[in-house]
């Protein structure tokens, strides 16, 4: 039995079956087409946004979970535990972190006698999810809440995310660029790398076509890994699942993989991706 609870958001694209696993509780993320606010993964689903974002006249915008929701997620795990901790994305590219502190401080009169810890990942994407499932392991494993949270912000300092798309005018025109803006002009035929350092978006290089991008994330990958080969790798895409296989075929080879994951984005996240998005999210292990 897990004495810790573990909560998170719908942007961290946990695949669903290790969400039902690990007990994970999930706070979706609102995405607002028009005058309607739907709930990530609730009120809209990944096939049908991806299928109709390309067609959009006007992106979505994206919001992050308030305050009073992280609070009914704490209040629903306080249920079955008194120690839970809260794990988020980069708070560079969301408010969900400063939402999650604001509803612990709520929570000292509305939960007395719960400990609540609150993390930011300074990572996006299943590097977010990555931290979150082992903070989950480790709870299952009997861990108390301290020793949850060290394993969450230890993969969150490890993790590294690389990815490519057709186009980065989705991310441009989301405000989520970071040190990439110079990359949006790059011509149609030139296929972008992107990561994330500091919380931050952040270019990685350019390739001419995704066969030649997929072969530059290895290079990629093991510059980053050195002599350490062992790692869990998460093979992250949008509405690609075939691309996320052709990258998965000449990953796996190259590395020896404790563990592989096949996750597709959230819609909330996915509207800064844009459909097409392939990419790996990592880390070493001992």
């Amino acid at each position: 039995m897990m004495t810790v609870g573990v909560i998170t958001d719908s942007c961290a694209s946990i695949p669903e079956s290790l969400i039902e696993e690990y007990n994970i509780e999930v706070v979706p993320y609102f995405i607002h087409v028009g005058k309607k606010a739907l709930r990530d993964l609730v009120d809209v689903h990944r096939r049908e946004f991806f299928e109709w974002l390309p067609t959009a006249k006007e992106l979505p915008k994206t919001a992050n979970p308030g305050a009073g929701d992280y609070l009914e997620a704490f209040k629903k795990v306080a249920k079955r535990t008194k120690e839970m901790v809260s794990i988020h994305m980069t708070s560079w590219g969301s408010g969900a972190y400063q939402a999650a502190m604001v509803a612990k401080e709520m929570a000292r009169e509305a939960l007395a006698g719960v400990r609540i810890e609150v993390v930011d990942t300074l990572q996006v994407s299943m590097c977010h999810g990555w931290a979150v499932l082992e903070a989950a392991r480790a709870a299952r494993a009997g861990k108390g809440l301290d020793e949850v949270v060290r394993v969450a912000k230890d993969v969150s300092s490890k993790a590294m995310m690389i990815q490519t798309a057709d186009t980065l005018r989705y991310l441009y025109m989301g405000g989520r660029i970071g040190r990439a803006k110079h990359l949006v002009g790059s011509l149609l035929n030139v296929k972008p790398l992107i990561g994330m350092e500091d919380g931050v978006i952040v270019p990685l290089g350019q390739a001419r076509s995704r066969p030649g991008a997929y072969r530059r994330i290895v290079e990629l990958m093991e510059r980053a890994m050195g002599e350490v080969a062992r790692i869990k790798v998460a093979f992250v895409h949008a509405a690609a699942l075939e691309e996320a296989e052709k990258l998965r075929a000449i990953v796996e080879p190259r590395f020896s993989c404790q563990e592989v994951l096949i996750a597709e984005l959230s819609p909330a996240l996915g509207v800064h991706t844009g459909p097409g998005t392939v990419g790996v999210c990592f880390f070493p292990v001992e």
